[in-house]
């Protein structure tokens, strides 16, 4: 397997930076290409002209055509068809294309890229920006296994990587790890506003719930030999102050809460992937 990568970068906002950050990091490229009419972000200008290009607009990135191993797409919904469109003259046609477009089944990427194209689409989320992160990924039939290392180098760069079968799984991956983030922060929130009503102060509860949160998941990530269930007993005792905060959890039916939340999210992302 090419051992440095030629990779073609669309969109450089907050999910693109992040792993062109952690490219650069872990020297993993051979050159890059940016596309980005917003502007190459302040940090990366001094990797250009080498191994950094950067092209202000489609026009210039046709013309110039980038021979990349990876065409990434990681621009907004809102302008994927046009920017696609656009690039699509460009693109190798023994290239991957790689998309963390939301909400963008292969098939669209097939439409634009030809039937026989290499595509797969991955489903990072936002822990990706400190190298945190977890991308689920799914293939079309022809990408290769070597395609499908060289993807996961370039996804590993974020934080961990794991593959399914079936695209339609990724819905409810993107329901689960993909707007998880925001009920871990929401529960924060919460924790804090709750600390506020037993009498803490308001900037001290959100330091406790914060750390709490933090300190939490970073002893699930050191002991992975231990399920979450064994996690959470180790920290109850019978009859103890715990105890009677998940008495209160469960009997008012917090599974059944988090189950109807993933739902709601898995129906909307099929909706807008229609």
């Amino acid at each position: 397997m090419k051992q440095h990568l030629d990779i073609a970068l669309i969109g450089c906002g907050k999910m693109g930076s992040a792993m062109l950050r952690g490219w650069l990091a872990a020297r993993i490229v051979n050159r890059i290409y940016v596309l980005d009419p917003a502007g190459l972000p302040e940090e990366f200008k001094e990797y250009a002209p080498n191994p950094l290009t950067y092209f202000k607009d489609t026009g210039s990135f046709t013309e110039e055509k980038p021979q990349a191993d990876l065409y990434i797409i990681a621009v907004k919904p809102q302008i994927m068809n046009e920017v696609c469109r656009a690039i699509a003259p460009a693109v190798s046609k023994n290239a991957v294309v790689l998309s963390i477009a939301a909400g963008q089944k292969i098939s669209v990427f097939e439409s634009f890229f030809g039937a026989g194209c290499a595509v797969i689409r991955a489903m990072p989320n936002t822990p990706a920006a400190i190298g945190k992160g977890i991308s689920v990924a799914v293939a079309n039939g022809f990408v290769n296994e070597i395609q499908k290392e060289q993807a996961s180098t370039i996804l590993r760069s974020v934080g961990q990587v794991a593959w399914v079968e079936d695209e339609d799984l990724l819905d409810a991956v993107t329901a689960l790890s993909g707007s998880g983030p925001a009920y871990v922060f929401y529960l924060i929130e919460a924790l804090a506003k709750a600390g506020e009503k037993a009498g803490l102060d308001p900037g001290f509860s959100m330091k406790l719930a914060r750390q709490t949160i933090i300190g939490s998941a970073a002893l699930a990530e050191a002991q992975p030999e231990l399920s979450a269930a064994v996690l959470r007993e180790n920290v109850t005792s019978p009859g103890g102050t715990t105890q009677a905060a998940l008495d209160i959890l469960m009997s008012e039916k917090f599974q059944d809460i988090l189950n109807e939340t993933i739902k709601a999210a898995t129906t909307r992302s099929r909706e807008l992937s229609q």
